[in-house]
């Protein structure tokens, strides 16, 4: 076992394990580190912990040091001058007529580099946005594109259950989700309903997916017979939650009986086919 810490270098990024070497955290405590980006502010997010080496990304990295009243205050000018570097940024942009749509701007730690956000239709040639960029900040620039997901997860939204989006608190990682996943839980597959704020479908449709597909290729296929307690009939409808099959019965006298039973009352030849719920329609 090896003891970390958890640190995140925004609010709503993904936590990256470094090693505290002799000193003890508390979560929300400023730490300066040494990454792939160059010097960062970090705060962490989980506290001195022992975790098996497979979940460590090697190498570990010790964490530079704590940081100082300096190091936060520095941090706060650094945040602070955000707007300011996209209106900038936006207005150079506008200058050279890109179809490009800035998202959010950054210092690193150091101040030697700004890192801007943005998120466009296609390729964009901005070569000469570079240059025009570096003469006014007189620094390193990195222009980063993102998609919609990416904008969401930076930006903070409100998702439709009115909670904060998923990927704003505690999703880091965006899994592939299919509109097969909305048929197989029987949702409305009208885009605005299963569609999150970036324009998207929701991330969250993927959460119960596995039992949905489990359980959903244990049902009968509607329109197939199946064998009921009171003699048999035509599967109308299933009830994944439920576990619960419609099957429309023809009566002695000729009439038509719809009745309702578990699913492990039902006999059905006929089974969900394995093709119909496999991912394939990827968003």
């Amino acid at each position: 076992m090896t003891t970390v810490i958890g640190v995140k270098f925004r609010e709503t990024g993904k936590t990256y394990y470094f090693s505290p070497k002799e000193e003890t955290f508390r979560e929300g405590d400023g730490v300066i580190c040494e990454t792939a980006r160059g010097v960062e502010y970090g705060k962490v997010s989980q506290a001195n912990k022992e975790v098996e080496e497979k979940e460590i990304v090697a190498p570990l990295k010790e964490i530079l040091r704590r940081a100082t009243a300096e190091d936060d205050k520095k941090q706060e000018e650094n945040l602070s001058k955000r707007k300011d570097i996209m209106k900038t940024t936006a207005q150079k942009v506008a200058d050279r007529n890109l179809e490009m749509k800035i998202v959010d701007a950054e210092y690193t730690f150091d101040r030697q580099k700004i890192i801007i956000y943005f998120t466009a239709a296609g390729r964009v040639d901005f070569r000469d946005l570079v240059k025009d960029l570096a003469s006014a900040f007189r620094v390193r620039i990195e222009l980063r594109q993102i998609y919609e997901r990416d904008e969401i997860k930076l930006q903070g939204a409100l998702a439709a259950c009115g909670r904060p989006c998923c990927c704003t608190t505690y999703l880091h990682d965006f899994d592939k989700v299919t509109i097969k996943m909305a048929k197989i839980q029987g949702l409305s597959l009208n885009p605005q309903k299963i569609s999150g704020c970036c324009g998207k479908l929701m991330c969250c449709l993927k959460y119960e997916n596995e039992y949905y597909q489990k359980t959903y290729s244990e049902m009968p296929k509607v329109g197939s017979n199946a064998k009921t307690p009171d003699g048999e009939g035509v599967v109308t409808a299933n009830d994944i939650l439920r576990r619960e099959v419609t099957v429309r019965l023809t009566t002695e006298d000729g009439g038509v009986e719809v009745k309702t039973y578990p699913l492990a009352k039902i006999f059905a030849k006929v089974k969900q086919n394995e093709k119909e719920i496999s991912d394939e329609d990827k968003q």
